[in-house]
């Protein structure tokens, strides 16, 4: 396959592993020149006679002089990551002697590897398809437990294979209705209309449930944006402290401390939450203060989460009742919460009564950010509201928001194609739309022809040596 694209026929190396210090560092080439190549500095055997899979102990040599005892490991063509012969060097991780080796395959006739180079060249020989090789990256890029397994199972092919089903039965109906147009003199129909219409929704059904996990998909990928809001001295940095465990953010009874917002990570089973402190609420005191409550909305104005924490001793309801109706927003999560148990044992029922009667879509609880109390209740909500609002229960999750765009042209296509059907246009018609459709869904695995513009977008975003 990859006689298709120019200067893919050369033989790539690269640093696999990060850098700095490390017990070992590898070193990974890739194309016709690779056992060769490393052949020319290995001392010990002839590499060129050794079978694939095998790992084989010498010095690694430039001339006469020993850069390292070195493992190579032999991978050789088709059976390898790039379906090209590649060869692991497996040394010491010392940069100087990482370099070394480099240097060394460079003057034999490798060339550097540019980001992600070995990946395409394993998507352009076949290896697996665009969307498997864009897991790869979103792989080794999991922080969680929600974003390994989705990318894990993206990279199995568990997303290809429903798409792979989706274009098949459009391709068949395809067939058959430009067969007909080869008849198109004698008016035979070969194509049972009714059939397609249902065919046509069933996929378009399949595609909105696909492109509907995006919003889950999306908010595992890079966190859930989680706000802390309310008054001054409600207690939001004490709050984000004790939810991270460490003392992020200054702790002061004077008000209007926190001026900017402070965001910290934080999994909470399985997915990242992005916790945001921000300005307390109120008229500002000074400029400075004035830009960092406008920060303040700017961040409620994106966040999935709204945590609304107030001090239950002091804000009156009606301060309270207003501040929540200002937060109103339809998809936002808003959890309001009672800071302050310590000082009062519990939220009185009054309170409590109001707000389950003024905004039954708020979550409500109580806690003591200073003593840590009903802080894991709170994570839990949080988990739970955000699953119940945006979790699909389909086994395919879709994170790419390249997948999601080609998701929703295809579905506009399938509508083309119903109203065409309703129309009763002809078939020549007919076919135009439902091959955007199929055009749309190659995008997303590469089966059809993909601007190479775009493969190098894709694949920059990789790791060099990988």
């Amino acid at each position: 396959m990859l006689s298709k694209f120019s200067g893919w026929d050369d033989t790539i190396v690269a640093i696999a592993t990060p850098q700095g210090l490390g017990a070992i560092g590898v070193i990974r080439l890739s194309g016709p020149a690779s056992v060769s190549i490393i052949n020319k500095l290995f001392s010990a055997k002839d590499l060129n006679q050794q079978p694939s899979h095998t790992l084989h102990v010498g010095l690694l040599k430039d001339g006469e002089t020993v850069i390292d005892e070195v493992v190579v490991s032999l991978f050789k063509a088709p059976k390898s990551y790039t379906k090209e012969d590649v060869v692991e060097i497996s040394c010491h991780g010392s940069p100087y002697v990482l370099q070394q080796i480099i240097q060394a395959c460079l003057l034999k006739g490798a060339r550097l590897a540019k980001a992600g180079e070995f990946t395409q060249r394993a998507f352009i020989n076949g290896r697996f398809d665009l969307s498997q090789a864009e897991a790869v990256a979103d792989l080794i890029a999991s922080e969680n437990q929600a974003q390994h397994d989705i990318a894990l199972q993206q990279m199995k092919g568990g997303f290809s294979d429903e798409l792979q089903k989706l274009r098949e039965k459009l391709i068949h109906f395809t067939a058959f209705i430009e067969l007909e147009l080869d008849f198109a003199e004698e008016d035979v129909e070969f194509v049972d209309r009714t059939e397609l219409k249902k065919l046509i929704a069933e996929i378009k059904n399949k595609i909105t449930e696909l492109s509907s996990s995006f919003q889950y998909g999306n908010v595992v990928k890079n966190g859930v944006p989680t706000v802390i809001i309310g008054r001054p001295n409600a207690g939001k940095s004490t709050l984000l402290n004790a939810l991270l465990n460490e003392e992020r953010a200054i702790v002061s009874p004077i008000a209007g401390t926190t001026r900017d917002a402070i965001e910290e990570v934080m999994v909470i089973d399985g997915i990242s939450f992005r916790f945001i402190d921000t300005a307390g609420i109120r008229e500002a005191g000074d400029q400075i203060e004035k830009i960092g409550i406008e920060k303040t909305f700017e961040k409620i104005a994106l966040a999935t989460v709204v945590i609304y924490l107030f001090d239950f001793t002091q804000l009156a309801i009606e301060e309270l009742h207003k501040d929540l109706e200002s937060l109103q927003a339809e998809n936002r999560i808003i959890i309001s919460v009672a800071n302050k148990l310590d000082l009062a044992g519990h939220v009185n029922d009054r309170l409590e009564i109001s707000m389950k009667e003024k905004f039954p879509g708020v979550i409500h609880m109580g806690i003591s950010a200073k003593e840590k109390t009903n802080l894991d209740f709170l994570k839990k909500e949080i988990v739970q509201q955000v699953n119940k609002k945006v979790k699909t229960n389909h086994s395919v999750i879709v994170t790419n928001a390249r997948h999601y765009e080609a998701l929703n042209n295809a579905l506009a296509a399938l509508a083309q194609v119903e109203d065409g059907l309703a129309s009763r246009l002809s078939g020549d018609l007919l076919t135009m739309d439902i091959k955007k459709a199929l055009h749309h869904i190659g995008e997303i695995t590469g089966q059809i022809d993909v601007d190479t513009d775009i493969l190098g977008t894709i694949f920059s975003k990789f790791c060099i040596g990988k």
